[in-house]
């Protein structure tokens, strides 16, 4: 029955407030935690200043939630394109392009730092799984974790061919073996270890399972546009 329908949207529309209830407190949880070292980082920042700003991971992460607005006004601009041309999932497709983009090259940015023997110290290379877990510590392991986390989660909303969890999968192992390759052939002062890779994938796949009701598998994207109108018996 047609009047069935706003019950139905009822419930949806409760559970999306709750869940963005709970992110945003969740964000702001974690501001309070870091606003300290944040701080520290504003006054250089401010200032245009490289050293002690972009070569940190405090000024990195202040730098990318400073830019938050920016990618959120660049998501409604692109939605609104997609929009007036009428496509189909135009909010799905521009949160998710923004979301990888925004949500990964600062990680890349960190992982990319040379260290202070860059140039000077020989690379070094892991390739010995699970040995390297335990000198990462929490703190590592977590940030390895996110590494590629945005675009597991993003990037099977965005492309139907990456629907899957094995294909995500692939997705963060390979863009972590670049990383790690580049790591190496640039003499960054890090270690190119396998398990950065093993992490870094699982990150992308944990990810990945969060947005699953989101994906835009094949067999969803023809329902996505517009059904023609059925001809008039004549």
């Amino acid at each position: 029955m047609v009047h069935n329908a706003p019950r139905s949207a009822t419930p949806r529309r409760t559970r999306r407030v709750v869940f963005l209830s709970l992110a945003g407190l969740g964000a702001a949880s974690a501001l309070f935690v870091i606003r300290g070292p944040l701080l520290m980082a504003a006054p250089r920042c401010a200032a245009g200043r490289w050293h002690g700003c972009w070569d940190t991971f405090n000024g990195v992460v202040l730098m990318t939630l400073v830019a938050l607005p920016l990618a959120v006004l660049v998501v409604w601009v692109l939605a609104r394109v997609r929009r007036a041309a009428d496509a189909t999932s135009a909010w799905r497709m521009s949160v998710a392009e923004v979301g990888m983009v925004h949500g990964t090259v600062p990680f890349l940015w960190l992982t990319m730092m040379p260290g202070g023997g860059a140039g000077i110290v020989p690379a070094r290379v892991s390739l010995v799984p699970l040995r390297d877990l335990v000198t990462m510590g929490p703190l590592g392991i977590v940030g390895n974790l996110l590494v590629f986390a945005s675009l597991g989660f993003f990037a099977p909303m965005r492309f139907a061919v990456l629907a899957s969890l094995p294909r995500v999968l692939a997705l963060g192992a390979g863009c972590s073996v670049l990383v790690e390759t580049a790591q190496y052939v640039l003499d960054l002062d890090r270690v190119s270890s396998v398990d950065d890779v093993l992490v870094n994938a699982t990150g992308a796949v944990l990810a990945g399972l969060a947005s699953r009701r989101w994906w835009r598998t094949r067999a969803q994207a023809p329902s996505d546009r517009p059904r023609p109108e059925p001809a008039l018996a004549g």
